[in-house]
């Protein structure tokens, strides 16, 4: 037993490099698992500074200087932000309360449809079953109640909060990306000679992580605009919180496009029943989910390495359970991050090992 272990080791651990770059990697997620909290602003920071370098790029390209373009770049991100929180946010509350207010009718009416279902049809439905449906569906109702009330307590922390976030992270994306090299070189230093390997894997990540960051933050975009047009076309009630949440499903794989498909379904039941306009809406929005999974995301990351959905879904529960929002929205790239590793890991034949020992 103790020499397929020893074996198994030296073929895996032999090459300096190999054991640099696990020794990085189990410190950096440790940190991460352990201050991911502390770090929020820096982790925003860093994402943004990923989906700002290539405007600031092209501007360098264009002949101005890596500061002025920095500083150009950053202040149209304040400004747009500054729009979308002063003009999106309050329509997105505003939508959000009444959706809450107006949820227990919904539920009410829902209750009353389910309940009807055993009498119509008594050999497929037991009453027994319907009934600890409801029950269940009312328990999820009045915890989630108890949640809002929880977090409408701790509203002036989350203010603070806010308030952090707005004045650390444009301070931070700005040194991020005008001092980009500077800090590359000095996070260097700090590394160990060995790092051939660690290089190899940067190399190939920090291009996956471009290309995902930006193409994901583009889906979110164009599938909320694209699942808006439909809504307010058809006067939807809650469109734009419901286009917004659809834009935001896209970050949880497979998952997101079941769970936000339920409230649609539900808001457009209670406003027009089984109706033509419940069709339409239906179909539109099946089709968007369609091209958005056929279509879009082919285009968006072309470059992205080809994972299996399972790796994916796998992905999104794991990292997701380790670090909340942050787990799930790079959870692609993680797992792209542990196909690269093991794809460059350095081994040597269990015969060859053998044959050294």
């Amino acid at each position: 037993m103790f020499d397929v272990i020893r074996r198994w080791y030296k073929s895996r651990f032999s090459d300096p490099d190999a054991v640099t770059l696990f020794m990085l990697l189990v410190f950096v997620f440790a940190l991460l698992w352990m201050f991911g909290g502390l770090v929020g602003p820096f982790l925003v920071a860093l994402v943004l500074s990923y989906l700002l370098e290539w405007p600031v790029h092209r501007l360098q390209q264009l002949g101005l200087s890596r500061t002025l373009s920095t500083t150009l770049i950053v202040l149209l991100f304040i400004a747009c932000m500054g729009m979308l929180l002063f003009g999106l946010m309050p329509t997105l509350v505003v939508q959000g309360i009444n959706l809450a207010k107006e949820a227990p009718n919904m539920l009410s009416h829902a209750q009353d449809f389910v309940r009807t279902l055993p009498e119509k049809y008594p050999d497929l439905i037991d009453i027994t079953l319907v009934e600890s449906i409801i029950d269940t569906i009312r328990q999820r109702i009045l915890a989630l109640g108890e949640t809002l009330v929880a977090a409408s307590l701790s509203s002036l922390v989350s203010i603070v909060t806010l308030l952090i976030y707005l004045i650390l992270v444009p301070l931070l994306i700005f040194f991020m990306l005008k001092d980009k090299k500077e800090l590359l070189r000095t996070l260097q230093r700090f590394l160990p000679r060995n790092r051939a390997l660690v290089k190899q894997v940067w190399v190939e990540m920090n291009a996956q992580i471009i290309n995902y960051i930006r193409g994901k933050v583009m889906e979110i975009v164009v599938v909320g605009v694209a699942t808006y047009i439909p809504f307010a076309i058809l006067g939807l009630h809650y469109a734009v919180l419901l286009a917004v949440a659809v834009g935001f499903s896209v970050l949880i794989p497979y998952i997101g496009a079941v769970v936000v498909t339920v409230p649609v379904t539900m808001v457009a039941l209670f406003q027009w029943g089984v109706t033509p306009e419940f069709a339409w809406l239906m179909v539109l929005y099946l089709v968007i989910q369609g091209l958005d999974g056929n279509l879009l995301v082919p285009i968006l990351f072309s470059e992205a390495v080809n994972l299996h959905p399972v790796a994916i879904i796998v992905a999104v529960l794991f990292f997701g359970g380790l670090w909340g929002f942050w787990g799930v929205f790079f959870a692609i790239p993680l797992a792209t991050l542990v196909k690269a590793v093991l794809n460059a890991w350095p081994r040597r034949d269990d015969g060859a090992a053998s044959m050294n020992m």
